[in-house]
């Protein structure tokens, strides 16, 4: 499907639920430039990779987006945000042990990149859609 629409951006989720192999998931993204990625409800998995996950999100830092569909409360937000900013090492992770019982560790990204995963990517590909509703109201494409 990826294949036969490059000119529709896919945004695929929880990391495509391959989160195990971050190697299937660069591959993909070398393969198709229309696709991006969220990681919600994924930290548990990316940050046992710690080393990997930093390379990939350098790698494709303008087609990563931060989002979730959990709870929107302070401490899953808190746990991201120590997730994706610090160094730290070894720590829960948001609702553990849900998804294994191991800790994870900090990513520790720059500012830069921390900036497009938050919100810049997220605006650059919503922002495609700016008055597309008031010209399909009119009629128009």
């Amino acid at each position: 499907m990826i294949a036969k629409h490059p000119k529709t951006t896919f945004v695929v989720l929880h990391v495509g639920s391959w989160p195990e192999n971050l190697d299937n998931v660069e591959a993909l993204l070398k393969k198709f430039p229309n696709v991006q990625i969220e990681f919600g409800a994924r930290q548990a998995e990316l940050g046992r990779q710690p080393r990997r996950t930093y390379k990939l999100f350098l790698d494709f830092q303008d087609r990563i987006m931060f989002g979730t569909d959990n709870d929107f409360g302070a401490d899953l937000y808190q746990s991201y945000f120590r997730w994706l900013e610090t160094a730290d090492e070894y720590f829960d992770y948001y609702d553990a042990p849900a998804q294994g019982r191991w800790k994870i560790y900090g990513l520790a990204l720059p500012d830069p990149v921390l900036e497009k995963v938050y919100h810049l990517n997220a605006e650059k590909l919503f922002n495609q859609f700016k008055g597309a509703n008031i010209a399909s109201k009119r009629g128009g494409n």
